[in-house]
């Protein structure tokens, strides 16, 4: 491949085709089914399918291409390319989206695209609408130099931000078709920076559920019962304690936590080095706090970047992301409330059995609780994370080399300290596949919260990494 003919290639598609056809797909509300339970009748997500089948179709790659549809389940868009030679790469991404959020600043909003100095704002164009395009065009960049190709298959889910319920059922029913990979490339994963590609060596999985603590039968005045009744508050902070160190931000569960392997601890060590501060700074923390690493961290060193790195991506956290039984400030009266529920969010690390740390989770939570308070703990689908498998020596060097080709720097590794439930089950069923597990989401991209954009210089040099990638596959 001549790289000049490549980039030249991808810029192009990308200003001509790609960004138009994304700014339409982030106008298109489809939230995930979690968020959005009535999601077939109000056809968002038929729209968005229609549109990326729509814009494949157009690019004329011969091929078979089909929206499939099980009873019941969201839609899967695949698209079947013959091969020239021998083995089968799967492609991957999704069409749903996390919901709006608040915090959008002004001219931007989840549904309203804008495109300003590079970066395309809105809901979904980042995370992971950009997937199917970018995909297509990889492929076709090596078309237009007559490269050789393997056979590919492109699927498209739309159920990933719910955590992939319907994505296992296509697989199965659907394995003919798919075949054996001998590689996948998942574009749903982030970048420490803009300046190299970053290749995605572990994710996280995750725990969640409603853990709600009732102390009485209704609302009394709080002058009259506090200092009797413990508030429901209060029981829940001290449910909490048990299972995280308030002071550190350590979970306090054994079984959550594994030994980290020496090759990710190496990797989290470059990261640091080449990241530096940016490995906290990118989240806009506010003036005079500090990471939870240290108390001092104004002058961060690299082992401290490390920590850092290993707390989001092998360690254990708990989130609280929503609640209930708050009153709005207006309506907060003197009245001691009768319950109160918060929305837990734990990431586990990888190899860590979801099922049997949802039971201990549960277990911790509910058992003995402080005065005899009525505890709760309604647990949902755990995912399990994932680690890349050992990194062939084929694939060690065409990353590296379509990095310095398109980026003129070295690749580098890291782990996410996100979920993608799809890629654990792909490395069980398929367990001699390579993985090339990468995206857009750099610092500032801001996936499922405000003002999330997809940094389009970035998302054309990724491309042209993909396609050289699928070029040096032996």
């Amino acid at each position: 491949m001549d790289k000049d003919t490549t980039a030249k290639f991808v810029t192009a598609l990308w200003d001509d085709s790609i960004v138009p056809a994304l700014v339409d797909y982030i106008r298109i509300p489809n939230q995930s089914p979690a968020f959005d339970p009535q999601w077939n009748e109000h056809g968002h997500m038929a729209r968005a399918v229609e549109l990326a089948r729509s814009w494949v179709e157009g690019r004329n790659l011969g091929g078979k291409l089909e929206v499939l549809q099980l009873e019941g389940r969201t839609p899967l868009l695949m698209l079947e390319l013959a091969g020239e030679r021998e083995g089968t790469i799967l492609m991957y991404g999704h069409l749903d989206k996390q919901p709006p959020f608040t915090g959008w600043h002004e001219g931007l909003g989840p549904w309203q695209p804008v495109y300003r100095d590079g970066k395309l704002y809105g809901r979904g164009g980042a995370d992971d609408g950009y997937a199917v395009f970018a995909s297509v065009a990889a492929i076709e960049a090596l078309r237009l130099q007559k490269v050789p190709l393997p056979r590919i298959v492109i699927a498209i889910e739309c159920s990933e931000e719910s955590g992939s319920p319907d994505l296992p059922a296509y697989i199965d029913h659907y394995q003919d078709r798919i075949g054996t990979p001998t590689l996948v490339v998942c574009l749903d994963s982030g970048a420490g920076d803009y300046e190299r590609m970053w290749l995605t060596t572990s994710l996280r999985g995750l725990l969640s559920g409603e853990l709600r603590v009732d102390v009485l039968d209704h609302g009394v005045h709080s002058g009259d019962a506090s200092g009797i009744v413990p508030s429901s508050f209060r029981v829940l902070r001290l449910l909490l304690e048990r299972l995280e160190d308030a002071t550190t931000g350590r979970i306090k569960v054994p079984g959550l936590h594994v030994e980290i392997p020496a090759e990710r601890l190496a990797q989290a060590q470059h990261a640091a080095k080449v990241l530096g501060d940016t490995v906290w700074t990118k989240y806009g923390l506010m003036p005079g706090m500090n990471a939870m690493a240290s108390t001092a961290l104004s002058s961060a060193s690299a082992a401290d970047n490390t920590e850092l790195i290993l707390n989001r991506t092998w360690r254990p956290t708990l989130s609280v992301t929503g609640a209930s039984g708050l009153p709005v400030l207006a309506q907060a009266g003197s009245v001691l409330r009768p319950q109160t529920t918060l929305k837990l969010s734990v990431r586990i690390p990888p190899h860590v059995d979801p099922a049997a740390a949802t039971t201990a989770l549960a277990k911790l939570l509910t058992n003995d609780p402080p005065y005899g308070a009525t505890v709760t703990f309604t647990a949902d689908d755990g995912a399990s994370g994932w680690e890349a498998p050992p990194t062939a020596p084929w694939l060690e060097a065409a990353v590296g080399a379509a990095s310095l080709a398109y980026f003129d720097k070295a690749y580098a590794a890291i782990g996410e300290g996100g979920t993608i439930p799809f890629m654990k089950m792909l490395s069980d069923k398929f367990p001699e596949a390579q993985f090339v597990v990468t995206g857009v989401l750099g610092p500032e991209s801001n996936a499922h919260g405000p003002n999330e954009f997809l940094h389009v210089p970035f998302a054309k040099k990724l491309t042209c990494c993909i396609a050289e990638i699928i070029a040096r596959m032996p």
